[in-house]
């Protein structure tokens, strides 16, 4: 039986030299372009920014005669037949790269990390498959986790939260996606989030909740009107809270003290990631929108993510001016 390949493009890559690529593509390998040949252009339809992909390549320049090879190229190690290895000598050189989707024009896709060298055939375009402990595009939409990634990272540009701490949700349904714990927020990967059902707590998707998934729930739980949650760790805020008594933050002589500061109130200083915590925050979120956690940090919620980001700037500005009125 034979069987025949189209060729659907080639890769553009920056190895003109087979000898000098590199063996694997987290080992070295570059931004490439992938050109698409024009009548397969439709196919790429549903891609996005961000998405992994496995490309399939072959390697025309491949000895397809050699069927026992040294691991790597390494002479001091025994010999093993190619197909326990990855090497690109094989009875059908076909190449398989994991690569990360960094843009998309007409017909060209451009990636990373690619190790081939320049003008490899292209056989094939493939979505990576998902392992079963990441969560997949059945239970959520891509706009989905790239609502929280950039939220996310813009609350971390802005101070709101610094390295692994602070989390986000949004409420899918009866269910939210949440940032995973250790995630840090200001480079958010498809593996850094896990799907929670509202309800029980109990994990649909992905990896282990934040240590503050409870919080979120409870919220959740008590305010229907809630679609999005922020927690970040704003350091005025923060200074405020050492400075003045809870019941005194905010209270400043200016029109702003009405229209944001009455939006947020506080909750007792409960140890992080605690049931007695998330219980308390829950209930203070059926009448604000923003409750300070004494000694901890903020938690605003509301129908999309950035308009939580939004009143977490709020009420950031007006700590700020409080924290130097008192000084």
């Amino acid at each position: 039986m034979t069987a025949e390949v189209q060729f659907i493009g080639r890769v553009r890559t920056q190895f003109d030299d087979l000898e000098k690529c590199p063996k694997q593509g987290n080992e070295g390998g570059k931004e490439a372009w992938v050109e698409v040949a024009p009548e397969f252009v439709n196919a790429l339809a549903g891609l996005t920014v961000g998405q992994s992909i496995d490309l399939l390549t072959w390697f025309h320049k491949a000895d397809r005669t050699t069927m026992k090879v040294h691991p790597r190229g390494d002479r001091s190690r025994p010999e093993r037949g190619v197909f326990s290895t990855r090497s690109p000598a094989r009875p059908n050189p076909i190449g398989v790269h994991t690569v990360t989707i960094l843009e998309i024009t007409e017909n060209k896709v451009r990636v990373e990390p690619l190790e081939a060298l320049d003008k490899t055939p292209l056989i094939d375009i493939k979505k990576t498959p998902t392992p079963a402990n990441l969560i997949t595009p059945v239970d959520i939409r891509h706009q989905d986790i790239d609502e929280i990634t950039q939220v996310c990272r813009s609350a971390w540009s802005r101070r709101l939260f610094s390295g692994f701490n602070g989390n986000a949700s949004v409420r899918l349904g009866d269910a939210c996606l949440m940032t995973a714990t250790g995630s840090a927020k200001g480079c958010l990967e498809p593996k850094d989030f896990v799907l929670v059902d509202i309800a029980s707590g109990k994990i649909l998707a992905g990896s282990k909740p934040s240590s503050e998934g409870e919080m979120h729930l409870e919220i959740y739980r008590n305010q229907p009107n809630a679609h999005a949650i922020l927690h970040t760790h704003p350091p005025k805020i923060l200074a405020l809270g050492v400075l003045v008594e809870p019941a005194k933050m905010l209270k400043l002589p200016i029109f702003e003290t009405d229209l944001i500061g009455s939006r947020m109130t506080t909750a007792p200083a409960f140890a992080p990631g605690t049931v007695e915590l998330a219980q308390a925050t829950g209930k203070a979120a059926i009448t604000h929108d923003a409750v300070y956690m004494e000694k901890h940090g903020l938690v605003c919620w509301a129908d999309t993510l950035g308009h939580a980001l939004s009143l977490s700037e709020e009420l950031e500005h007006l700590a700020s001016i409080h924290v130097d009125v008192v000084r």
